[in-house]
């Protein structure tokens, strides 16, 4: 099969819910949000995943065998806004690029950087077959570049595959300034909470440790600071989705020592009480860093069970200290690639199998 690109308009994404591109294996469908935010649905016959071409190419909402694969929000809708605050509803965003994570009070960046709701400056889709079959994904470019500052291309992606319930999410990240150029990167994947979920790591973990800072956001009650002391001492009271009610404010967690097989891969899932699971696998050689983020309340639920990263979310300055902002030399391009979505009950014993040999 030949690959072809088809390049994107605003204009094409005018009104209500249309086709752009059918086959036998994919359908593309475009329409404009009541709000005003345009979007752009990759659907094959498992489901859809419905992106945001001109803002941040955030993944709004994923959907595959009827399971809905995003946290639930106060959004219904995504929102036009500059800061990922105002449309804080999606499935995955791209936290980053110059800086990351919660702001700490002497950080001047707003929370997870300036590219989740970028203005983006092209989109297109590519159409084709490699070694996995066939294949539709959106691209995009959006240049970064402030007078005396710093000067970047970043280039989000998402792939679809036909038959499949797990999609890629890519990002590469150029230099185009005189100087290095601070980086730091997370895949934010907000995946659904699921009630009696399990956290499972097949490879293993070295350990899991628990964030000891309180953001701004987060207002600690009693229960919660003592849910905290204790989760710090015995990390697997949270391997299982079965108290719920300890889950609000937010739990954040650092996994420690990320196994990766021989391909370089590491997996993490979500198993869900039907035998189904979320799933994702990354290369620790990318991202460096992993966060788990579990939140539960009357507004909002959450269990992002793995965020792949290059630093920890604390903001530009703890990290800094930290010494995990990486430097992008100028001129220098970078890469990240991850696989996730929704595996049934079949197929989450089949890659268990994969594991057990």
């Amino acid at each position: 099969m030949k690959t072809f690109t088809i390049a994107l308009f605003p204009e094409l994404f005018a009104g209500a819910e249309k086709t752009l591109v059918e086959s036998a294996d994919f359908r593309v469908r475009a329409w404009t949000y009541p709000s005003g935010v345009k979007a752009l649905a990759l659907e094959n016959a498992r489901g859809r995943v419905i992106a945001l071409p001109y803002q941040g190419q955030m993944i709004w909402a994923a959907e595959f065998d009827g399971c809905d694969l995003t946290m639930r929000s106060l959004f219904d809708q995504p929102r036009p806004t500059p800061t990922i605050l105002g449309t804080y509803g999606c499935f995955m965003f791209h936290a980053g690029l110059l800086r990351n994570g919660c702001p700490a009070p002497d950080d001047d960046h707003p929370l997870h950087g300036e590219m989740p709701c970028a203005p983006m400056d092209s989109a297109w889709l590519d159409v084709g077959e490699d070694e996995t079959g066939a294949y539709v994904r959106l691209g995009g470019l959006y240049e970064y570049v402030q007078g005396f500052g710093d000067h970047y291309h970043a280039r989000p992606s998402v792939t679809l595959h036909a038959g499949s319930g797990l999609f890629d999410i890519g990002m590469q990240v150029t230099n185009l300034a005189g100087k290095p150029m601070d980086l730091m990167y997370m895949a934010h994947m907000n995946h659904a909470y699921v009630p009696g979920g399990r956290f499972v790591e097949p490879l293993g973990i070295a350990g899991m440790r628990v964030r000891q800072s309180v953001p701004a956001h987060v207002k600690p009650t009693p229960e919660w600071a003592t849910y905290i002391a204790e989760l710090s001492k015995d990390p697997s009271r949270l391997q299982a989705l079965d108290t719920p009610e300890l889950y609000d404010p937010e739990i954040v967690c650092f996994p420690q020592g990320v196994q990766a097989d021989a391909r370089g891969n590491a997996h993490f899932l979500l198993e869900h009480p039907t035998g189904a699971a979320f799933y994702t696998r990354y290369r620790p050689d990318q991202f460096s860093h992993a966060t788990r983020w579990v939140l539960n309340n009357a507004d909002h639920a959450v269990a992002a069970f793995v965020l792949p990263a290059t630093c920890e979310p604390e903001g530009y300055l703890a990290e800094k200290a930290k010494g995990t902002v990486r430097s992008l030399a100028s001129g220098e391009t970078t890469s990240f690639s991850l696989t996730t979505g929704y595996l049934s009950a079949q197929e989450r014993q089949r890659l268990g199998g994969q594991f057990d040999s």
